[in-house]
């Protein structure tokens, strides 16, 4: 556990996975069928993790293959906007397109249509992982999006493999999405594989009950993994989180706020937590910050503009009640 805050402290991070193209309804409270004005920013988990890292005074920078069209140049022109680097960024041309999620602010039977038709962040390669410079980060991020699909898979696991000849602690975010994935077997293989090599593993109960084969017995499955040395955030919705570090199960709660959707949270969940360990916070403040973080971007437009800076995060927690438990 030392030994990952001491490189989280390093504030430099090098993250694999997805940048992409959000549309959301405008105003809030409207429907995407009915909409007549849509807000374009950038989404994407990887890429929204760096926001937040960057926001909240931290380095980040996104290994990902981005479309040589106009929307994969929107994409990467916002993550400049928000500071994030784009050295290890790689221009595919072809049919490969960057993902695009249309949806609303509109938590009532809320709607979020994916488009990831040949998603040129699968095609991530060994030889784009292998560019990276990896003594000049403190960690590995991913979420489990990468591990979805070939030549993705083979490249994020190799650099699973160099961070850690680095000295690099890899951390994992589950993210799930069913609709990435040739089947539900395959996906509980390859991200049991992936918690396996990480340090760090962070997802909610359906994810650990998914790896475990079933949702009753994600809790034990996130201590089982807790038991070989990993630090593991168990995350339970509305009932708050259970943090699994050198034996002990730490429990917290959230900040209740009026949602305007979902999405977003579990990216600065992660980012405000890392972040908050950065800044010194001990591990249980660190996690009610990322929860606070969470909270910040549901009850907003957005993903990556809604992500907090330092001073958002800490008049949010100064303003609040302590958090609750469902």
């Amino acid at each position: 556990m030392q030994d990952l805050i001491a490189a989280v402290a390093k504030r430099r991070f090098v993250v694999l996975g997805r940048a992409g193209m959000d549309l959301f309804a405008d105003p809030p409270g409207t429907k995407s069928e009915t909409a007549e004005t849509f807000r374009a920013d950038l989404g994407g988990s990887s890429a929204n993790i760096c926001v937040g890292l960057v926001k909240l005074g931290c380095e980040a920078a996104l290994v990902t293959s981005v479309s040589d069209d106009a929307v994969g140049r929107f994409a990467t022109n916002r993550l400049s906007h928000y500071g994030v680097d784009t050295r290890y960024l790689r221009v595919l041309g072809g049919e490969y397109r960057l993902s695009l999620a249309v949806y609303e602010s509109c938590i009532e039977n809320f709607q979020n249509v994916i488009y990831r038709n040949n998603a040129v962040d699968f095609q991530m390669t060994n030889d784009d992982v292998d560019r990276v410079d990896y003594a000049a980060y403190g960690a590995l991020i991913t979420a489990g999006t990468v591990f979805a699909a070939e030549p993705s898979r083979s490249a994020s696991f190799r650099a699973f493999a160099r961070a850690r000849s680095a000295g690099l602690p890899v951390i994992f975010d589950i993210d799930y999405r069913p609709y990435s994935w040739a089947s539900a077997d395959e996906a509980a293989r390859v991200l049991s594989r992936a918690g396996a090599e990480s340090d760090m593993i962070v997802g909610n109960d359906e994810e650990f009950g998914f790896m475990a084969g079933g949702i009753d017995k994600g809790l034990d499955k996130a201590r089982e993994l807790a038991s070989q040395g990993k630090l593991v955030v168990y995350k339970m919705g509305e009932a708050g989180a259970v943090t699994f570090s050198g034996g002990q199960e730490i429990r917290t709660g959230i900040y209740p706020v009026t949602a305007l959707k979902p999405n977003g949270a579990g990216d600065s969940f992660l980012a405000g937590m890392l972040a908050s360990l950065a800044d010194g916070h001990e591990l249980r403040d660190a996690v009610l910050r990322g929860s606070a973080c969470a909270s910040i971007v549901v009850s907003q437009p957005g993903c990556a503009p809604a992500m907090p800076d330092r001073q958002a995060l800490d008049d949010f927690t100064a303003s609040r009640p302590d958090p609750v438990t469902g």
